[in-house]
């Protein structure tokens, strides 16, 4: 007798919310097992983690700080998942996207705000989804996997970030204040390249309220029109899709160009709402991967765009009580690499 395992057709409704339900209460009972066997309260610790991400007096607002780049970078993944383009190179686009942004923030100082943050926004986006045509022109065109192709440019943007800090006299370098004598550093922005905020009790990032914004822009694309319907049928059948005639080099391009795009929006985030400055540090923005945990932030939301925003901000909860826990009795290899 033989056995053939095939994939469901239809999902039931039911299965939808079983199947995560089901993940984090295992999750949940194996952490528990680790925490008796250090010697903690599972019950206690639970209770720490949960004001210390989102009870606790500011706890909400560090939250969403660190929610903020894995909404882009989730987004970024799922868009181009969608397609079944896996692109593994939303690190360098962020990068990329806060090389564009600093740029344009430096460029139009002493313009107003109102002027230069959409100017910051748009060389985000443009130097993201450029850096993304690059891995989409190959796969396109050469058939190159792009999973290599842009998981290894995330090391080439990488460098390319130290290179015009570090190792070169730069547009984006300081090489007149005091502080760039002792140390390498980027020029500061303006005070209108600085993002607002929304809120006084919980401080909300404008790049938050962005992100929402692109999660609702990419379910409408995808979901109400005849773009996302190509996409949809290219991801579940090319050779379909080339008897249908679609362009599938051209949406191959398109979608990645869309995922760099938003990954880029990420990086104008980080240098609008928090750094105001282009940040090479390898101990800085570099250091806390938030291109490869968005491609996680996507998968537990089964690259729907409204998931990624609660998981995104749900993961920003557990790194901001990892930061907040982190200490003699909770060492950084049990709460996690937690930095900043």
């Amino acid at each position: 007798m033989k056995v053939r395992i095939e994939r469901r057709l239809t999902q039931p409704r039911w299965l939808t919310v079983a199947v995560p339900v089901g993940s984090l209460t295992a999750a949940f009972g194996l952490i528990a097992v680790v925490l008796l066997a250090t010697g903690h309260n599972p019950a206690a610790t639970y209770r720490d983690v949960f004001e210390a991400a989102f009870a606790a007096n500011g706890a909400l607002t560090q939250t969403l700080v660190n929610a903020t780049p894995l909404l882009f970078t989730g987004l970024a993944a799922a868009a181009a998942f969608r397609m079944n383009l896996f692109n593994i190179g939303g690190e360098g686009q962020l990068y990329f996207g806060t090389i564009g942004s600093a740029a344009a923030g430096l460029l139009l100082a002493g313009q107003p705000g109102p002027i230069v943050i959409p100017a910051m926004i748009a060389g985000g986006m443009a130097a993201g989804a450029a850096w993304a045509l690059v891995p989409a022109f190959l796969r396109a065109f050469f058939s190159t996997n792009e999973i290599i192709t842009s998981l290894m440019l995330n090391y080439v943007a990488g460098l390319i970030l130290t290179y015009l800090i570090f190792d070169s006299h730069s547009y984006w370098r300081d090489s007149e204040s005091a502080s760039a004598a002792v140390f390498p550093v980027g020029k500061a922005l303006s005070d209108a390249a600085s993002w607002p905020t929304i809120g006084s009790s919980v401080v909300v990032p404008l790049g938050f309220l962005i992100g929402i914004g692109v999660a609702i822009g990419i379910w409408v694309l995808y979901a109400r029109t005849r773009f996302g319907f190509e996409v949809q049928v290219i991801g579940d059948s090319p050779r379909a899709a080339r008897y249908a005639g679609m362009r599938t080099r051209r949406k191959i391009l398109a979608v990645m160009a869309l995922s760099g795009a938003i990954a880029g929006l990420g990086g104008a985030s980080q240098i609008g709402d928090f750094r105001h400055t282009l940040d090479a540090d390898p101990k800085g923005l570099r250091a806390y991967g938030y291109g490869y945990t968005g491609i996680v932030v996507a998968a537990l939301a089964r690259y729907n765009p409204f998931a990624v925003v609660l998981v995104a901000f749900l993961l920003g909860g557990l790194q901001n009580a990892g930061s907040t826990l982190q200490g003699p009795d909770f060492p950084s290899g049990l709460v996690g690499r937690c930095r900043g």
